[in-house]
């Protein structure tokens, strides 16, 4: 092993020592945050303020009932466990209908604000097919308040439906908004055009959903903007009726004429047009090539091919080798009996067929009058949506072990990330580390203490470049960090060379601190005074003494700060 390996394996060591504090150190601790509606799953279903459905819901088709007996728990996740203790909702059985609310502490109306949605879904062993969105569901009309609890179906109205879903040819995040016609007074889900796709992966996901006052929406998934729109322009149907509707009582009349061509009653067939003659004809003028091979077989028996020794004539009959294409053609214009090819006829016409001509009663294409619409409105701020009175998640699923952690509702998008900060950035790093997956840009966010640990030397690094005591005295403790891997790598170099390691020596105090080669190494710059001694002593780095004239030791120092 090369020194600078064993150098660079030290340096690593002590990080990798880091990175397992931090690991170890990760604990989940609830947010101090505050908005409308957050949600962390501290307390086991039982004592929190989530309830499960009993209800049974029927199927559009062939009238059957299914109940809801899909089973929920909170725990923490099994697959890439990220921070200790931290524990979600968790779907548990496959291939059932799932159906888990809770209501607000008081309904949220998103009138004339931002809304923001987000949560966390932890695939945790991926998603086959179904989904893991999550509705916010309407409050009652009257101000009696949603009460859905045990009853709560697929048939409880939603304002807001969000998140994931994956099944066949569906695989696309759901953004759907009910909105309710004010002239007609009925309910009509609008659904976003070209969806994103999900993030289907066993590390935990985070879906964004912002809508704003100006009717613009942003969904973003692990903190990426994804798709971006309006309310008014990229749902279908449109919030907004048309103006004008076709007559319902407008029929167009017997007499229009809408044919542009009829036939031409006054064409006849030509007398020279030969509808029996054929397509393809000889070619008359074709001769035989020089080079043809007319005595020659295209196909002659296999030289190579052998009798097989199990054969027997009395019970297979007589053994034919198999037939290959004859080598002398491939060199030839071609083998066996010559025949002339055929050529297209040039007097073939076929079928004849009366000609068309242009309809001088054409009329063009009828279209019905246009009249009002009676059901036109025209609602300019559909972001003004109804209110909100809880949220629910109603799932059915070939996929068992959906987590969902982490639920954000409220009007401040810069708080949403703050939470994001506090939660999912940092499980994110630690997950794909467990999963080998972990890349530079995981590490843009300095959340785990590996993280900062590598971020405090870098700063470090930089303060000493430029005035090296004053680094020490803003950061002794990154200081005494690095002494310890200095020190540690110095005693792996001298045992690789031998220095260290056979017949042990006495060696007084005073003369270690002094000569020892490894105060060179852990003070990147000789102190320049008693103030910026006693700073180093402080920190627990040992002090390089500026007597040591040894030119081999000079010598090998410039070396290496050079280099």
């Amino acid at each position: 092993m090369r020194a600078q390996n064993v150098v660079s394996a030290a340096g690593t060591s002590a990080l990798m020592l880091a990175a397992s504090a931090a690991a170890e150190q990760a604990v989940f601790n609830p947010t101090s945050l505050t908005a409308p509606f957050i949600e962390q799953f501290n307390e086991n279903i039982a004592d929190s303020r989530w309830t499960i459905s009993r209800a049974t819901k029927q199927t559009p088709v062939g009238d059957e009932i299914f109940s809801y007996v899909g089973q929920w728990e909170v725990e923490e996740p099994e697959v890439y466990p990220g921070i200790q203790g931290d524990r979600g909702l968790v779907l548990k059985t496959k291939a059932a209908h799932h159906a888990i609310s809770t209501l607000f502490p008081e309904p949220i109306d998103p009138k004339g604000k931002p809304l923001v949605v987000q949560y966390e879904v932890k695939l945790q062993k991926g998603l086959e097919c179904g989904g893991a969105y999550i509705k916010l569901l309407t409050e009652g009309e009257g101000g009696e308040g949603f009460r859905a609890g045990e009853d709560y179906t697929d048939k409880t109205p939603f304002t807001i439906m969000f998140g994931p879903d994956k099944c066949g040819s569906t695989n696309k995040v759901h953004f759907i908004f009910r909105h309710r016609n004010p002239i007609t007074g009925e309910w009509e889900e609008k659904h976003l055009k070209n969806p994103p796709a999900p993030k289907i992966t066993k590390t935990t996901a985070l879906y964004t959903l912002i809508v704003n006052p100006d009717q613009t929406f942003e969904i973003l998934i692990n903190d990426e903007s994804v798709k971006t729109g309006s309310l008014l322009e990229d749902f279908t149907p449109a919030v907004n009726p048309p103006k004008e509707i076709d007559d319902p009582e407008d029929f167009k009349p017997e007499s229009w004429v809408d044919e542009a061509e009829i036939d031409d009653l006054e064409a006849t067939k030509p007398a020279d047009w030969d509808e029996d003659a054929p397509l393809m004809v000889t070619d008359n003028d074709a001769t035989k090539p020089d080079d043809w091979l007319e005595d020659e077989p295209e196909y002659i028996p296999d030289p190579e091919a052998e009798k097989p020794e199990e054969w027997d004539d009395e019970e297979d009959g007589d053994w034919v080798p198999p037939m290959v294409p004859n080598p002398k053609c491939e060199e030839a214009a071609g083998c066996g009996p010559w025949i002339q090819p055929k050529i297209k006829n040039p007097n073939y016409k076929g079928k004849w067929t009366v000609p068309k001509i242009a309809n001088p009663a054409y009329k063009g294409p009828w279209a019905a009058a246009k009249i009002p619409n009676p059901a036109f409105f025209e609602d300019l701020h559909p972001s003004d949506f109804t209110k909100i009175a809880g949220i629910g998640i109603e799932l059915w699923t070939m996929t068992e072990d959906i987590l969902f952690d982490n639920i954000f509702i409220g009007h401040d998008a810069p708080q949403a990330k703050k939470f994001a900060d506090e939660t999912f950035h940092v499980k994110k790093p630690i997950e794909k580390e467990a999963e080998g997956s972990l890349e530079d840009e995981d590490l843009d966010h300095p959340n785990t203490l590996v993280d900062k640990i590598r971020l405090k030397v870098y700063e470090f690094i930089h303060l000493a470049s430029i005035d090296a005591a004053s680094a020490v005295k803003q950061m002794p403790e990154v200081a005494a960090g690095l002494a310890l891997t200095a020190f540690t790598t110095l005693g792996m170099l001298l045992a690789l060379f031998g220095l260290i390691g056979s017949a042990p020596t006495k060696v007084k105090q005073t003369t270690t601190v002094k000569k020892t080669p490894s105060t060179k190494a852990v003070a990147p710059v000789a102190p320049a005074g008693e103030e910026e001694k006693k700073a180093l002593e402080d920190a627990g780095v040992p002090v390089p003494n500026p007597e040591v004239t040894n030119p081999e030791v000079r010598k090998r120092t410039t070396r290496s700060t050079k280099d």
